[in-house]
C-alpha cells in the first residue's frame, strides 16, 4: 500500500518536529556540560552559569521573561491566524459591523496591565536586591585606569596592586597576571572610580556591572558561592585599548584567602606608591 502525500508529509513534518526539538536539548545540555564555569564559551548563547545570589535571580527573571515573552508571541500569532482564515473575504463576504465589545475591551486592557504589575514586582525586587548593599566582610576597591585596573584592600593592610592583561595566559584576551582574590561565601563590597576617564566593572558571573568614573566612588556588592576563577571586562569604551582590560576573579576558602592575604601584604609593600604590574607574567 502506497502512502497518500499528505500522509507522508505530516510523518516527515513530525520527525523534523522531533529532531529539532532533540537537537535543542542536545544544545542545550552540551553547553553547560562542557562550558566552563566564570568564562564565555564558543558558540554561546544564553547567560552565563549564576555564582552568586544576585546572577541567580537574573537568570530567574531572565528565563521567566522569555516564557511569558514565548506565550504572548505565540497568542498574537493565533489570533492573526484566526482573523485571515476565519475573516478573509472568501470566507467571510458579509462582514459584521459590530464596533464595541464591553468585555473586549475591559480585557484588552486589564490583561496587559496585570502583565506589566507582574513584571513589575519581580524587576523591582531584583533592582533592590542589586543596589541594596548588605553588610559587607570584605571591602575591595577597583580603580580603572587606561588600561588596566588596580586593586585595593583597606581592610586588609591597605595593599595595593594593579592587574594587567598576560599576553601567556589562558582564557586569551581574559587572563591577568595579577588576580583579585576573594572568599567565598562572604560578601564582597566594590567601590570603583576611574583614575583618567569613565571605565566600567563587569563580571556576568556574579551580575555585577558599574560605571567607574573619574571623580566619584560607586559602589556595589557580590557574594561568591563557588569556588574558582571567574572573568569580566571593562564594559565601557574607554580609549584604544579598552578591549584588552580584563577582570580577573579568584574566589578561594577563607584559608587560603588568610593564607593570600600574608602574602600580598609583603609582595605589594610599596611604601605609599603603587606596584605595578608586568604583563609577561606575575611579578616575582
Amino acid at each position: 500500500m502506497s502512502m497518500s502525500m499528505g500522509r507522508l508529509g505530516r510523518h516527515l513534518l513530525g520527525l523534523a518536529a522531533v529532531a529539532a526539538v532533540a537537537a535543542g536539548m542536545m544544545l542545550a545540555t552540551g553547553g553547560t556540560a562542557f562550558a566552563e564555569l566564570g568564562q564565555p564559551e564558543p558558540w554561546e548563547w544564553h547567560l552565563q552559569g549564576s555564582a552568586s545570589p544576585v546572577m541567580d535571580n537574573i537568570v530567574w527573571f531572565h528565563n521567566f521573561l522569555s516564557v511569558l515573552i514565548t506565550v504572548i508571541t505565540l497568542f498574537v500569532l493565533a489570533l492573526l491566524v484566526v482573523v485571515v482564515v476565519k475573516f478573509n473575504a472568501r470566507a467571510n463576504p458579509v462582514p459584521s459591523r459590530t464596533t464595541h465589545n464591553t468585555l473586549i475591551e475591559v480585557a484588552w486592557t486589564l490583561v496587559p496591565v496585570l502583565i506589566l504589575v507582574g513584571i513589575a514586582v519581580p524587576s523591582f525586587r531584583l533592582l533592590f536586591l542589586e543596589l541594596d548593599v548588605p553588610k559587607a566582610d570584605l571591602t575591595i576597591k577597583a580603580t580603572g585606569k587606561q588600561w588596566y585596573w588596580s586593586y585595593a584592600y583597606p581592610d586588609n593592610g591597605k595593599f595595593e596592586f594593579d592587574s594587567l592583561m598576560a599576553q601567556d595566559k589562558q582564557p586569551r584576551l581574559l587572563g591577568v597576571d595579577n588576580e583579585m582574590v576573594v572568599p567565598v561565601n562572604k560578601v564582597i563590597r566594590v567601590q570603583t572610580t576611574g583614575a583618567d576617564v569613565i571605565h566600567a566593572f563587569a563580571l556576568p558571573a556574579f551580575g555585577v556591572k558599574i560605571d567607574a568614573i573619574p571623580g566619584r566612588l560607586n559602589e556595589t556588592w557580590f557574594k561568591a558561592t563557588k569556588t574558582g576563577m571567574f572573568y569580566g571586562q571593562c564594559s565601557e569604551l574607554c580609549g584604544k585599548d579598552h578591549a584588552f582590560m580584563p577582570i580577573a576573579i579568584r574566589v578561594v576558602s577563607d584559608q587560603e584567602f588568610a593564607s593570600w592575604v600574608e602574602t600580598a601584604k609583603k609582595k605589594y609593600a610599596s611604601g605609599g606608591t603603587n606596584t605595578y604590574a608586568s604583563t609577561a607574567g606575575p611579578t616575582q
